[in-house]
């Protein structure tokens, strides 16, 4: 069964990949939330779900001190591995549970910065979220501060586990172990059968979440966490927010500049999640999106192997050569190393997630021929492991988990079994690989144990400063057409959009010498490029 996927799913695969398909993310329980996880959520304070002004915040919260001091090992939550070492430091800053009570309940978010290291003026801290929702802050920037380091010269480089990710307050499920069954369900049923063990598997997800994490699920929403980000700006003494967004990054962005537009300072956006589509219609993109993506590369792969490439041709012909692998693996999964096998729901996974980024088309093109010449599968899940958080040893890091209890805390739609059905050709004529799986998706949030808030993100800007929005034309995950309803909806003269034309989820991080100079320009110097500049 595969999980909600809003923005940058595979964020926790951008990390893996850093340091090699084996540094997967671990799993894990651990929650730092000053409240009691077992409450059930039908008996939780109902928190502020709008964007209007929130009361007032106590001097204790806006005047506290963050004790920083050097990071330990990431948590199991946020997805395990080494203690980063210098220059980074930690601490937690502490925020309300419900802003609609400032002074009562509070969840300890955890922090991670690195100093400035010189050259120039100091502009004071850039923040920074890398999507998911559930990605780990603490951990990712470490794993992708190489891309940084020239903004790093100017800015503390900043970045969080936003309330219910990792170590703040993150949300608890399903084992480790009923996390395995889970994903064996099959996300394309086929059959009534098959339906219905798709439903009890989202219903018990459902329980599971509430039983584990009640007292934390109403309060994950994303207007609260652009409060936090708020927050945090106060305590670490800047007068504006500077900020990166990354996928669902952007939508947080948008957020804050919707609640605090004069308190906008340099802010970029980069692989833009679209505001202005429900859940069906960002489902459908996205299927678009990662069928555009797997024919760009078995293109590529037919120009650099020719007959050796296991998608031959492509177009047509390739996608019909990786249909009938899924189709195989339906009825029949492949070995894999360690006992385990790799099953349908898992290929599709780990050919989506080698999609994020073209560093790992090889990897892509490794897994497919061992599945469909070598009949092994243990590539192709190693890849799809690293995108749900899955270490070596059968651990989970809490992202999933916080992605579906963010985006359906977040997104007021529920779809039933019917309502998918209907949709289904749509999705199919959209992606013959991914489209089932993406229709089937949108059931992930039926019967959550919180209503969601709204039907679409609240993100218009009008009064805030010249905000970088930047899409990629080869973006699967969040297609580029986001970008420009990004800056649409933020408003005339504040969102300004860049182009990539390219391969990838995200622009800057490619390493693009135009696109990183026109965003450093921005960052560094408050040189706001031309709207529709574009980079190849």
């Amino acid at each position: 069964m595969h999980p909600v996927v809003r923005g940058a799913g595979a964020l926790g695969l951008a990390v893996a990949l850093a340091g090699g398909l084996a540094a997967c993310q671990s799993g894990g329980t651990a929650s730092s939330a000053k409240v009691d996880p077992t409450t059930p959520a039908s008996t939780a304070a109902s928190p502020a779900t709008t964007t209007t002004t929130a009361p007032a915040l106590p001097a204790a919260l806006t005047g506290q001190q963050l004790g920083w001091q050097a990071c330990p090992a990431p948590s199991p939550a946020q997805g395990g591995g080494p203690a980063p070492g210098a220059p980074w430091e930690c601490a937690t800053l502490k925020a309300p549970l419900d802003y609609a009570a400032p002074a009562g309940r509070t969840v300890d978010l955890a922090l991670i910065r690195a100093k400035a290291t010189g050259g120039g003026p100091r502009i004071g801290s850039l923040i920074y979220n890398f999507g998911g929702p559930g990605a780990s802050g603490v951990v990712t920037l470490p794993a992708l501060a190489k891309d940084y380091a020239d903004l790093n010269t100017r800015y503390d480089l900043v970045s969080f586990d936003p309330r219910g990710v990792g170590d703040s307050a993150g949300v608890r499920c399903l084992d480790d172990a009923a996390t395995d069954a889970s994903a064996a369900v099959d996300g394309s049923p086929d059959d009534t059968a098959e339906v219905r063990a798709l439903d009890e598997a989202v219903a018990a997800y459902a329980a599971a979440c509430r039983d584990h994490s009640g007292g934390v699920l109403p309060y994950v929403d994303t207007v609260s966490a652009a409060r936090d980000l708020d927050l945090l700006r106060q305590v670490l003494g800047d007068d504006k927010l500077h900020y990166f967004g990354l996928s669902y990054g952007t939508e947080l962005g948008g957020v804050y500049a919707h609640l605090y537009p004069h308190d906008v300072g340099r802010l970029a956006m980069d692989a833009v999640v679209d505001p202005t589509q429900d859940p069906v219609q960002s489902s459908l993109g996205q299927a678009k999106g990662f069928q555009l993506a797997l024919e760009n590369f078995m293109t590529a792969c037919a120009e650099q192997a020719g007959a050796g490439c296991p998608t031959g041709t492509g177009g047509a012909q390739g996608t019909e050569r990786i249909a009938t692998l899924l189709r195989g693996l339906d009825a029949a999964p492949l070995p894999a190393d360690g006992g385990r096998t790799l099953t349908q729901d898992l290929a599709v996974t780990g050919i989506a997630a080698a999609l994020y980024s073209e560093a790992s088309w090889n990897a892509l093109a490794v897994g497919l021929q061992e599945a469909m010449q070598g009949g092994s599968g243990t590539t192709l899940l190693a890849l799809a492991d690293a995108y749900l958080g899955r270490d070596a040893q059968g651990r989970y890091s809490n992202l999933s988990a916080a992605n579906r209890a963010i985006t359906c805390v977040d997104d007021r739609q529920r779809y039933t079994d019917a309502e998918v059905q209907e949709q289904l050709p749509a999705f199919r004529q959209a992606s013959p690989v991914f489209g089932d799986f993406a229709a089937w998706g949108l059931t992930a949030c039926s019967g959550w144990p919180v209503p969601g808030r709204t039907d679409h993100p609240e993100v218009g800007a009008p009064g805030a400063a010249p905000i970088v929005v930047i899409g990629n034309t080869g973006d699967p995950a969040t297609p580029y057409e986001g970008a420009r309803a990004m800056a649409q909806q933020l408003g005339a003269g504040v969102g300004v959009t860049v182009t990539l034309r390219g391969q990838g989820h995200g622009g800057y991080d490619t390493g693009n010498p135009c696109l990183k100079q026109a965003v450093d320009q921005y960052l560094l110097d408050g040189v706001v490029p031309p709207d529709g500049t574009t980079c190849t």
